[in-house]
């Protein structure tokens, strides 16, 4: 077997001799390296040289049987069949054109709405008239620099022109309460995941041989449903609440989940709260144009005594959401490979998220009903104790305690 500094070094050789040599001398020179080199030697010479196997197969013959070709039989210079780009001037064109017709301006191109393997490509160039192999198709797409390509995800949409002086807003509004010591939070909903035993992206360590067996295709389990995973993440403290909820993402589960946070955590945490700021997506169950979110919010300020300052991303950038790269990510590291065969094991494995930086989650199942399609009526707005700010008010809002709220406190 030949070794990387052996095959630099042979390199090196060919590079120096081969335009001293005809064409039968390069033949022999690459076979007698190829066999000094042993098992590999063909593959690993072709590699490094340029030459074909075969060619130097018919070499090793010729030195095991040197009589057997006559050493007057030497190609001439420029002797051999030409390649087919010679031969055939408008193969390349007609095979650029199959390949990117939009490129092209040829809309019309026969291969628009299909897939472009090698065999279809050469079929529709021998419909064209051009005699080629899917093979040479290949060496020839290849020597265009052209490659097997996945999707890229680079394109996030039209930007909004506010984007970037919203995310200063959220920035400043996030530094100044954690400054004064006031909870601030970031939530979302995680994916929605299939409850049994299904397929989990990732790989864990096992015997080899010993995969965990999963189910073939991912059918919904009626009476396993999904899990509704709805985050919390306390900026301040690195720390994580989930709930998992058994039935619909609205924005009273939403709510609901801050709701308890607070009663379970943010109380003890911050005691000496005035306002909780809550960074959030623009869609979704927590979105900027969801009545219900608004009224729950109204609910949750007047039983707390706080406002509820919130701030939601542009549109488009919910990446962006802290939650996303804080919490939501290492829950999937932490759950790789892992089937989810039931509740309790989704929120053993959400509670049981940690990093070295010290992030710490909580998690709990919540078993609660939460219909779809509650209306809420123009006058029910209304009632919302609510300011906007002048710099996207949609966007950006407080929702302080009601009136009636403060009174009843103040009589009881």
């Amino acid at each position: 077997m030949i070794d990387e500094e052996s095959l630099r070094k042979l390199e090196t050789r060919h590079s120096a001799i081969s335009p001293q040599l005809d064409e039968r001398q390069r033949r022999l020179f690459v076979a007698a390296e190829a066999r000094a080199a042993g098992y590999g030697g063909i593959a690993a010479v072709s590699r490094v040289t340029g030459v074909a196997a075969s060619t130097i197969g018919r070499g090793l013959k010729e030195l095991e049987a040197p009589s057997a070709t006559p050493l007057d039989r030497v190609r001439r210079p420029g002797g051999g069949r030409k390649s087919l780009r010679e031969t055939n001037p408008g193969l390349l064109d007609d095979l650029n054109a199959l390949v990117e017709p939009d490129a092209r301006g040829d809309p019309m191109s026969p291969l628009r709405w299909t897939c472009k393997s090698l065999r279809r490509l050469a079929d529709e160039l021998g419909k064209l008239g051009h005699k080629i192999s899917h093979t040479v198709v290949g060496e020839l797409l290849k020597k265009q620099k052209f490659s097997l390509q996945a999707n890229s995800k680079t394109r996030e949409g039209a930007d909004n022109p506010d984007r970037d002086a919203q995310f200063r807003v959220v920035n400043e509004a996030v530094k100044t309460a954690i400054g004064e010591n006031q909870p601030v939070i970031s939530v979302d909903t995680k994916k929605k995941e299939l409850v049994g035993d299904f397929k989990n992206a990732g790989r864990e360590w096992r015997r080899q041989g010993d995969p965990e067996e999963v189910r073939v295709h991912d059918f919904l389990i009626k009476e396993l449903g999904r899990a509704v995973p709805y985050g919390i993440y306390d900026m301040a403290a690195n720390a994580g609440w989930v709930a998992v909820g058994v039935d619909n993402d609205t924005a009273a589960f939403a709510v609901q989940t801050i709701r308890r946070w607070w009663r379970e955590v943010g109380r003890i945490r911050y005691p000496l709260a005035r306002r909780l700021v809550i960074t959030a997506d623009g869609g979704g169950s927590n979105g900027s144009r969801v009545r219900l979110w608004k009224l729950e919010l109204q609910r949750l300020a007047d039983e707390l005594g706080l406002s509820i300052e919130v701030h939601h991303l542009p549109p488009g950038t919910s990446k962006w959401n802290k939650i996303e790269h804080r919490l939501f990510s290492f829950i999937t590291q932490n759950w790789r490979a892992k089937p989810l065969i039931s509740y309790r094991v989704i929120v053993e494995l959400i509670g049981a998220t940690t990093t070295q930086t010290g992030l710490t989650v909580r998690c709990e199942l919540d078993e609660k009903i939460y219909p779809k399609g509650i209306l809420i009526s123009d006058e029910q707005m209304q009632t919302l104790n609510i300011s906007r700010d002048d710099f996207h008010g949609e966007w950006n809002y407080t929702i302080a305690p009601s009136v009636a709220s403060l009174v009843n406190a103040v009589d009881s």
